[in-house]
């Protein structure tokens, strides 16, 4: 630049050329794209007399993230098959006893549960949380810890690949201490 603010064309000696070469190949875009060579020629492909300017890539659209699909809600098993399960007429593929487990073993157990029953292909199962100690101390009028939170957990994101629905159990399979389960069919491979 000159003193009155206009600009002189100059030509880069080759030592400002290896300089600005040695800054732009540690330069590295914000944004991934695909790198080829030709991005980052190397100081010595240059021609010695060459002052055309290197054509600078165009930027790239920035790629937008799909929105996961969501499951569709959880639904409740219809009286007619919650009636075909509780006379033994629709089998249950497999049963899961809570009891004694702490929230977060029963938490991964029956997330390790479900996920191997439905890998075999399994439909129904039955997870018996129980009913939970009658006339605790803390005065828990709602039941057990489990019984409580094995509903919120099929409702979670790590469960909802799994489940399409719950209900609970027949008076002959537990009753409020346990639930009927329903699984998607897992994925094909």
């Amino acid at each position: 630049m000159t003193g009155d603010g206009s600009r002189k064309g100059r030509r880069l000696s080759s030592d400002d050329i290896a300089l600005w070469d040695g800054v732009t190949r540690t330069v590295r875009p914000l944004r991934r794209r695909p790198q080829t060579k030709a991005d980052y020629p190397e100081a010595g492909e240059r021609k010695a007399g060459s002052d055309a300017p290197r054509p600078v890539p165009a930027p790239t659209a920035p790629v937008r993230a799909s929105k996961p699909k969501k499951p569709p809600p959880l639904a409740p098993l219809d009286r007619k098959a919650k009636q075909k399960i509780a006379r033994g007429r629709d089998s249950i593929d497999a049963r899961l006893d809570l009891h004694g487990y702490t929230q977060a073993e029963a938490h991964d157990a029956l997330l390790y549960f479900l996920r191997r029953i439905q890998a075999r292909g399994g439909r129904v199962v039955l997870v018996i949380t129980g009913k939970g100690r009658r006339g605790a101390s803390s005065g828990e009028s709602e039941g057990g810890v489990l019984k409580r939170a094995v509903p919120l957990w099929l409702a979670l994101p790590d469960f909802r690949d799994l489940v399409i629905g719950y209900d609970s159990a027949a008076a002959s399979h537990g009753g409020e201490g346990a639930l009927y389960v329903r699984l998607r069919k897992g994925a094909q491979s």
